[in-house]
């Protein structure tokens, strides 16, 4: 049977599992979240309606990223391509990328790039600024962000250096910060950072996958040049690190305190990511109990990180939710569906108010 593109794209999209291949291990967590077996692979991140492929180099599938949608064989940027309107309205992209990743060891040191150095250096209009609301922990996890005391370039290259030797080289410039469940943070392009080990955590961020991983190892995997400087030469990257970011007022500038914008019987919500953070994206939360209705707008999307829920909708539309479930509600059918819940907690991701596509 033909799928009808018009009318998948006039209601909620719910999509296939998405886990996608990195060189870190993880995703025991997504076992209390997306029900998978509860044990690590080198699958540790699922991306969540995603139209972005990943960049893995020796990866021959040219959808790897990229979200196929349930109960089909049609992927996101098909239809995306196929119902731009109906999906988009008056964008050009959807403007982000959403992942839930599970790190069982410290992701390797790294920076992203600003737009200005996508466009110049990868044609792209996006660089990857981005924001983490930690789900869960295991013991002991933790995150690192911006540079502890000043470093200077030469410096942080021997750090570079040491670290074909000393795994520890370059964590050892960060601040360390214990990870608590619910804590939100927005890292900006050519800031400094690392996931530790034990992090359950939901990135929004720009549709990219540029990752400047300048260190020697990822536990034990010994990254390459590509994987270190996305094919660029080692100079150039570095001109991703903003060596002066570094201290208590770093960390304290990237944490983030969510602000409430809706109180009503049974629903608030609270944004966690607006536009005083970024021009990049918008990330908001919202607690569903008995009585509460929210409104789903669109282009969005949505994940449910607890409780369980219904959207309904017109002709009778009905859908059950629950904890790790996640939907993109198309441009053409916002604030037609409604969600309901009891102890539901959903994410919304919004694209750029302003469309910086191509």
């Amino acid at each position: 049977m033909q799928t009808n593109l018009s009318e998948l794209a006039s209601k909620p999209i719910f999509f296939e599992r998405n886990r996608v291949a990195r060189v870190y291990t993880g995703g025991k967590l997504f076992h209390d979240f997306f029900g998978d077996p509860a044990e690590d692979s080198l699958y540790p991140e699922e991306w969540v309606a995603s139209s972005v492929r990943a960049m893995n180099r020796d990866s021959d599938n040219p959808v790897e990223g990229i979200s196929k949608i349930k109960g089909t064989e049609i992927y996101l940027h098909e239809l995306l391509e196929a119902e731009k309107e109906r999906m988009l309205g008056d964008r050009e992209s959807m403007g982000i990328l959403v992942k839930v990743l599970d790190s069982a060891i410290r992701l390797a040191v790294q920076s992203h790039p600003d737009k200005a150095f996508s466009a110049k250096h990868f044609n792209s209009p996006h660089g990857k600024a981005e924001s983490w609301l930690i789900l869960a922990t295991r013991p002991n996890a933790k995150i690192y962000i911006g540079f502890k005391a000043p470093v200077t370039r030469e410096s942080f290259l021997e750090a570079m250096e040491r670290s074909e030797t000393d795994k520890n080289a370059m964590e050892e410039l960060l601040n360390e910060i214990p990870a608590k469940k619910g804590d939100v943070y927005f890292i900006s392009p050519r800031l400094v950072h690392a996931i530790g080990g034990g992090c359950l955590i939901l990135e929004v961020q720009e549709p990219t996958d540029f990752n400047f991983q300048t260190e020697a190892w990822c536990g034990d995997y010994k990254l390459n040049d590509f994987e270190k400087y996305v094919g660029l030469d080692r100079d150039t990257a570095l001109e991703c690190y903003d060596y002066s970011l570094h201290g208590e007022a770093v960390v304290r500038k990237a944490k983030k305190a969510p602000k409430a914008f809706v109180s009503r019987p049974g629903l608030t919500g609270e944004a966690l990511i607006g536009p005083g953070d970024t021009d990049c994206f918008s990330v908001n939360r919202y607690r569903i109990n008995e009585g509460g209705l929210l409104s789903l707008g669109g282009p969005a999307i949505y994940i449910v990180i607890e409780g369980e829920g219904n959207i309904s909708g017109p002709d009778g539309y009905s859908y059950s939710v629950g904890k790790g479930d996640y939907f993109l509600m198309p441009a053409c059918a916002a604030n037609e569906y409604e969600l309901s819940g009891k102890d539901l907690e959903l994410v919304e991701c919004l694209p750029p108010e302003q469309d910086t596509a191509a």
